[in-house]
This record gives C-alpha cells, structure tokens and sequence, in this order.
C-alpha cells in the first residue's frame, strides 16, 4: 500500500536534502546485495531522522535494529562532541557488510555496533539515553518499549518505525505481527507518561516524548 503517489515521493526527496556519498553508496550497495532492502530507512526518513537528531543533540542514542547502518549513521549526525550510538542487531551474516561501511564513515568512531538478542543486551545497559530508534522484529516492540522505558531520560524521546506496517494495521484479519504493532500503537496511545504524535512518514513514524 503506498499513501501517496511516486510522482509525489519523488517530489519530496527533491526538495530534501540529499544524501552525503557514504549513506548513496550503502542505499546502493544494500539494494544491490543484501536481501529485503525495503527495510532501510532511504533518503527521505534517513534525512527526517538526522533532522531530528540534530533538534535533540543527543549525547547518547539507542538504536534497536541496524540493519545494514543507514538509519545509525543519521541519527550518528546530531550527537554531541563526545556522544555515542550503541545500535544492535541479531544479524550476524551481514556484520562484515555493515562494519565496512561503518568505517567510510566520519562517524564511525561514534558508533558502538553491537550483535546479539536486544532483549538481553538491554537490560545490561547502564546509560541513560536521550533518543532511542526501535527498528527491529514487530513482534517485541512493546517488549522493547517496556524494557527501554526507564532508560530514557525525562524529556527523552523514543522513534518506532514501521507502525503503519504498510497499512495493514487497518486490516480486520491481522497477522501476529501487525496484532503486536497495533497492540503496540494502542498501548502508547494511552500512556500517559508520554507525549505522542504518529507520523505518516515513509511506512509510520512514532513520535514519543517521556514527560
């Protein structure tokens, strides 16, 4: 399901600022030899992330799911001097391809790229963070959202992706995943420990500010 036309993404992603060398060649290079590249952020949400990271100006971000790195090197923009983004993911075969890239990067010394299940690497985190990115398998989200939650500093923000799961959240027969990402939609809904707003960008955009 697409919200709106290609003509008019393609109008958008003109009058966005465009990708920096680096961030065109892993698009490239992930569309090319990496399977499923539909899940990487692009240019348009890779730029709306970065944007976002420099309103913050993060000293230190969680990214929950890295995929090939493009959505870690936009959020990496935005940290402070001496900040830090520790971004985990289970994928182990594609580790090579996401650390090479990662090294072409000004930004490679900020980012602490990590292997291995988030729902045991979490919980041994000390930080307190200022931003964390969830990206990663639908079924945890609200697992993720939980066990993040007293990590993230007062005024902090917390970023999920792909809540409007290709509208299928509006589907009357729901998968298990699109049942745990609207269980995940409504629990945040009615949180009121957060300020919230969803954005129709790209694939869904949650916009969650802790009070």
């Amino acid at each position: 399901m697409e919200f709106i036309t290609q003509e008019l993404a393609n109008y958008c992603n003109e009058h966005t600022s465009p990708e920096n060398e680096v961030l065109k060649n892993l698009n490239r290079e992930t569309h090319l030899k990496i399977m499923m590249p539909r899940m990487l952020s692009g240019h348009l949400q890779g730029r709306y992330l970065s944007m976002i990271s420099h309103m913050i100006k993060p000293t230190h971000i969680l990214e929950i799911g890295t995929y090939t790195g493009y959505s870690a090197l936009c959020l990496a923009e935005g940290l402070t001097t001496n900040g830090k983004i520790i971004t985990l993911d289970k994928n182990e075969e594609i580790e090579e391809f996401v650390r090479n890239h990662f090294n072409k990067s000004p930004f490679n010394s900020k980012i602490d790229y990590r292997i291995g299940n988030a729902m045991e690497i979490i919980p041994q985190l000390n930080q307190q963070f200022d931003l964390v990115f969830i990206d990663a398998d639908k079924i945890n989200y609200l697992n993720y959202y939980n066990l993040i939650f007293d990590k993230v500093i007062t005024g902090g923000y917390i970023i999920a992706d792909n809540v409007l799961w290709s509208g299928k959240i509006l589907d009357a027969k729901k998968d298990k995943d699109t049942a745990a990402i609207c269980a995940f939609n409504d629990f945040v809904m009615n949180d009121d420990r957060v300020e919230k707003v969803l954005a129709p960008i790209r694939d869904g955009l949650y916009m969650i500010r802790k009070k």
